[in-house]
């Protein structure tokens, strides 16, 4: 399981987490880090990652305290996708893919591929439904296509902990769907915990097993979804009168309404 204990983040003097704890999340659990932008939804990320030095506090993954742990241990169990992805190498698909599945943990050369990494890189092509993109490069894709791949070098590593920023910013409906689809069967099967942050709230209704709301750094609601994104919390974080009613399907969805009289 996933714990984080009184998380606290400052970029300098400018304190951006407080105190931030949260009860402990399963493995096989797709958690939904939701939030207007600027409460800090990116910056818990990386902290998490270990890409932004805590101030203070500790996440703790399968009894591992990665906090103290080496670069080395925290990158066999964690891996973060980023929102905006690195400059595109002239690199073709399948070959980075393969690059990333090769990766050493501790040295991040590549080994030598195996036919069993050729035939999951495939495997992993084909269930993302980018199978069509092997072999063109990277730098000739576009934003989504890229995502897609990013994710793919995600995946293909198989970590413990999966952190995901806004992964579905730049994709289509149908890919929308389809990604939130196999994280959520990635995430079962493989026993991972799986930490993203979404804008849209009825992708995280219909899809996400626990959600966590912040604002201005701090913990404004935990659990599951339909406990978390409620007409109350939305109006307190987003500032918005809205709705959370079942559609048609008896899927809960979010209508809003209008501005909230006290938005701040």
């Amino acid at each position: 399981m996933l714990q984080l204990n009184h998380l606290k983040v400052a970029y300098g003097a400018r304190e951006i987490i407080a105190d931030l704890s949260v009860a402990p999340i399963a493995t096989g659990t797709v958690t939904a880090l939701l939030g207007p932008n600027g409460s800090g939804k990116s910056t818990l990320l990386k902290a998490v990652a270990g890409l932004i030095k805590l101030a203070g506090g500790h996440v703790v993954m399968n009894g591992d305290d990665l906090t103290r742990a080496s670069f080395e241990t925290r990158a066999r169990q964690v891996v973060y996708l980023p929102q905006t992805l690195p400059a595109a190498v002239h690199l073709q698909v399948f070959e980075s893919v393969l690059v990333a599945a090769n990766a050493s943990a501790f040295a991040g050369a590549v080994a030598g591929a195996g036919k069993g990494d050729i035939a999951a890189v495939d495997a992993l092509l084909q269930r993302l439904g980018i199978a069509h993109l092997a072999l063109r490069y990277l730098d000739q894709l576009s934003g989504g296509q890229k995502q897609l791949v990013g994710l793919a070098q995600a995946l293909i590593r198989r970590p413990r902990l999966l952190l995901l920023d806004e992964p579905l910013s730049a994709l289509d409906l149908n890919y929308q769907f389809h990604v939130m689809d196999l994280l959520r069967q990635e995430t079962r099967e493989n026993g991972l915990v799986t930490l993203i942050v979404l804008h849209d709230l009825n992708i995280a209704l219909k899809h996400a097993d626990h959600c966590l709301m912040i604002r201005s750094g701090e913990l404004i609601a935990e659990g599951v979804p339909g406990e978390v994104i409620t007409p109350d919390t939305l109006a307190a974080v987003y500032g918005v009168r809205a709705r959370v009613e079942p559609c048609s399907l008896g899927v809960s969805q979010v209508m809003i309404d209008g501005l909230h009289a006290d938005v701040h």
